[in-house]
């Protein structure tokens, strides 16, 4: 098995700050099967730094000759994303900024479409916000029971703008405005399920990776050039996507400067 991690931030983890932990790693064994794995300390949340690696990650698995088919997964059992560091978000003090983080979920999001791989999305856990994005941006994802899926966005004063095109193409208009809107709420697995985010999901993590590994190794037997052509064809529409992630970043970055999203942040934070 050839192991390339990419990153790393395991070392003295004591000292550093929230923004600055966290890890993104890649293996790709022999059958041409590459593994991404992104960690953080709290709950597999996302600040910008492993926003940028995950996406340069992804890009380059999938400019790689040697690898077939992607897996894309978070470490630990029970949370697959937290979504946006809140440590992150509530030190956004200007504009730039702020547009500059949440283009690191659009970045992700678009690596993952452009990406001529499949990638398998292997959801172990609860997620939200950019972890549903992720979730959603995948070509094929399964799950455990546990991972039931939230929209908080609004919630906090913001809004699943930069996310909201790829779970709307996922689930649908009224699935996702149901979840925009109802952002304090738990959708659960099954019903996610129902609504085509996930294929299928599992009563825990060991049939969650036999499955993943099986359809794994199916697809890496399998035609590249016609995976290639067929994931070309499953995103056939969303060729704007650059520039519309792009604008609704900046409508993001805009929200959390106000009074109203930092408070509602730190409010959140400290339940």
């Amino acid at each position: 098995m050839i192991c390339i991690f990419t990153q790393h931030s395991t070392l003295n983890t004591q000292k550093m700050t929230a923004i600055e932990q966290g890890s993104v790693e890649i293996e790709i064994n022999d059958r041409g099967i590459a593994t991404i794995e992104f960690s953080h300390p709290s709950s597999n949340s996302l600040p910008g730094k492993i926003l940028n690696k995950l996406a340069d990650t992804i890009t380059s698995a999938g400019n790689n000759d040697a690898i077939k088919v992607i897996i894309l997964k978070s470490a630990g059992d029970r949370a697959f994303c937290a979504g946006a560091s809140f440590d992150e978000l509530i030190s956004i003090n200007d504009l730039e900024t702020g547009k500059t983080f949440f283009a690191g979920f659009a970045n992700v999001i678009n690596a993952a479409r452009k990406c001529p791989k499949l990638i398998i999305g292997r959801v172990q856990g609860k997620t939200v916000g950019g972890g549903v994005g992720m979730a959603s941006a995948v070509d094929f994802c399964y799950a455990t029971t546990f991972a039931s899926v939230k929209l908080s966005e609004l919630a906090v004063g913001i809004g699943p703008f930069v996310v909201g095109p790829a779970v709307e193409r996922k689930i649908g208009t009224s699935a996702m405005s149901m979840m925009a809107i109802n952002a304090t709420e738990w959708y659960t697995a099954e019903w996610a399920r129902e609504k085509g985010l996930y294929a299928e999901i599992f009563d825990d993590i060991v049939p969650l990776d036999e499955a993943v590994s099986i359809l794994a190794n199916k697809l890496a037997a399998s035609n590249p050039e016609a995976m290639t052509m067929l994931k070309k064809a499953f995103w056939t529409g969303t060729e704007n996507w650059d520039a519309l992630l792009a604008e609704r970043a900046a409508m993001s970055g805009k929200l959390v400067l106000s009074d109203f999203t930092k408070n509602a942040i730190n409010a959140f934070k400290n339940n």
